[in-house]
Order: structure tokens, then C-alpha cells, then sequence
């Protein structure tokens, strides 16, 4: 009985990294992300990410300490990060009490009951996000405006975002300096673009993510945007777009294994993201894009194997 072979879910780290340090890598990614949204929206995206990580964390422990009564795993990271990456799709004056549902969505239903971590078919802070996107259309869609709304939680002075101006074919009244830098409406984390491209890098340089899935993504929405007639830069710098590639669609768990499967991945990402940003009712189409997506991971797994250790390969 030396000799076990041992079966688990993934993700499966073959390196000296961990589960737990590639996720409170991916906490450290997105710091520059979150400050920038602290000096812009000021209490209210305290709030928003104080709650959702708060309810992560602990819908995780209910769930894991009384109903499937297993080992705890709130400390590997995934919980709290699930938390940080909904806040990030939140606006910063969403009431405590549709942060907690969403919360609860994201890890009860999304996670939890598929098993846990290694588990789940789709990412969990999209399924909370899209859930109170659907069940909550007015308060998911009233956006503070940076700098007015530090002082101000729930009576924030709300402005459009640029992905509303897009959405009705209509050119947003920013410049890229001002897209880039953050100072205008949107969810917690998408409204600086420099802070997530520097997490990105980090991601990157301590490869904990790979180039396939970003890259794949950015290029895509980037040449489509620019084959439609529409600006591209105004696509990569708007929305949950840097974001979502960066830092959701690349999941260990709900993306493909394969470096081929990758970036058939991310361009399928990138296409249904402008298709949904320029012809559906919603603004912005990255959330249902990798949603999307993920439920088709399995396929693109089964059909885009990478070649096994001693198989022939066909040269012909």
C-alpha cells in the first residue's frame, strides 16, 4: 500500500507553488486595482469589499462546517478571493444586504455545491454577479461618480459609463487618458486600467497565470472592435474587459487545460464580448462571455488534448 495512485480535483499545481500561494498571488494582483478604487469611490468601496469578502468567507465555513461537514478551506485563499473579485463587479453604493445574496449565490450554489474548489463549472463571482445583474437591474446599474462619491455610500451622485455610450453606437466623451487612468463610472475594479495591467504583468512574471488566455482575449475584442468600425482602444480600456481576461477568465478550475484549448478559449471570449457589448440590451458582455464559455471548458478539453508522454505523433 506504498504505492497509492490518488485521485483529486483540479487545480492541479505541478510546481512548488500552492493552491493557497497562486491565490493570495492573485490577492496581491489585484491590490493596485483595489486602491485605486478606495481614492476614487472612497467609503463605499471599503464597504462593498469588506462585505463580500466577509460573506465569502463565512457562507464557506457554515456550509463546510455543518452541512458537508468536511475539512475547512477558508484559508486557502479561494474564498476571500471570490469575495475581492465580486466586489470588483459591484458598484461602489450597492446596499449590504444584495452583496450578502450575491455572496451567498457565489459560493453556495456556484461552488459549494458542486464540491468545492476544483469543482465548480463556472467561475463563482460571475455567477454572483450575473445573478444580482438580473435580479437587481436598477442597483446593479447606478454607477458613483469617482472623486464625488469618497464621502458618500448609498446617496452617491451617479453618472453613465462609457460601455453605455458604445452600447448605443455612440462615442464615448473621454479621452484614453482619462479611460486608462480610472476617473470614470463603472464597478469597483474595472475603472482603472493601468492598475490591472500591472497586476496582470505580476501574474505573468510570477506565473501563476500563462500569456494564452489574456492575450488571446485582448487581441480578439481588439481586431473585431476595429472590424466593426468601432475604436478598439475605447473596447480594452472600458468595462470589465482587463479585468475579466486577466483575472477571471484565466481560473484554474473553469478554463481549459491545454495551451490550444486556451487560446480557443479566449478568442471565443473576446468574440461574444463585442458581439453582446454592440447588439444586446447589456452594456457590457465579458461576465456572460466567460460564463459562457466556461460551460463549454469540458469540450474544448476533450477535443484539444495535448499529445501523451510515448504517443505517435502523424507528421504527414
Amino acid at each position: 500500500m506504498e504505492k497509492q495512485l490518488l485521485i483529486a480535483p483540479s487545480p492541479h499545481i505541478h510546481s512548488g507553488n500552492s493552491v493557497a500561494r497562486n491565490m493570495y498571488g492573485v490577492l496581491i494582483a489585484l491590490a493596485p486595482a483595489w486602491f485605486v478604487s478606495l481614492y476614487y469611490f472612497g467609503i463605499g468601496a471599503l464597504i462593498v469589499t469588506a462585505t463580500a469578502v466577509i460573506s465569502c468567507l463565512l457562507f464557506e465555513w457554515l456550509i463546510q462546517k455543518y452541512l458537508l461537514k468536511g475539512p475547512l478551506t477558508i484559508n486557502d485563499g479561494s474564498a476571500a478571493l471570490t469575495g475581492v473579485l465580486l466586489a470588483f463587479n459591484l458598484p461602489s453604493n450597492l446596499p449590504i444586504w444584495i452583496i450578502a445574496i450575491g455572496s451567498f449565490v457565489a459560493i453556495a450554489i456556484a461552488k459549494m455545491s458542486f464540491g468545492g474548489l476544483g469543482n465548480n463549472i463556472f467561475n463563482p463571482a460571475l455567477v454572483g454577479r450575473v445573478f444580482l445583474l438580473i435580479s437587481f437591474p436598477a442597483q446593479m446599474t447606478s454607477w458613483p461618480v469617482p472623486g464625488e462619491a469618497r464621502m458618500h455610500y448609498l446617496d452617491a451622485v451617479t453618472a453613465p459609463t462609457p460601455l453605455s455610450f458604445l452600447n448605443k453606437h455612440t462615442a464615448p466623451p473621454f479621452d484614453w487618458m482619462t479611460l486608462a487612468s480610472g476617473n470614470i463610472g463603472g464597478s469597483l475594479g474595472e475603472v482603472c486600467s493601468i492598475a490591472l495591467l500591472a497586476g496582470l504583468i505580476f501574474l505573468l512574471w510570477r506565473k501563476i497565470i500563462t500569456w494564452h488566455i489574456p492575450v488571446s482575449i485582448l487581441v480578439t475584442v481588439s481586431v473585431f472592435a476595429f472590424a466593426i468600425g468601432d475604436n478598439p482602444i475605447v473596447h480594452l480600456l472600458t468595462g470589465g474587459l482587463l479585468l475579466g481576461a486577466g483575472f477571471m477568465a484565466t481560473d484554474y478550475v473553469t478554463s481549459p487545460m491545454s495551451s490550444r484549448g486556451m487560446l480557443i478559449y479566449g478568442i471565443c471570449i473576446g468574440l461574444l464580448t463585442v458581439v453582446i457589448r454592440k447588439w444586446s440590451s447589456y452594456p457590457e458582455g465579458v461576465s456572460f462571455a466567460i460564463l459562457i464559455m466556461n460551460a463549454f471548458t469540458p469540450l474544448i478539453d476533450q477535443f484539444v488534448k495535448p499529445i501523451r508522454y510515448g504517443e505517435e505523433v502523424d507528421h504527414d
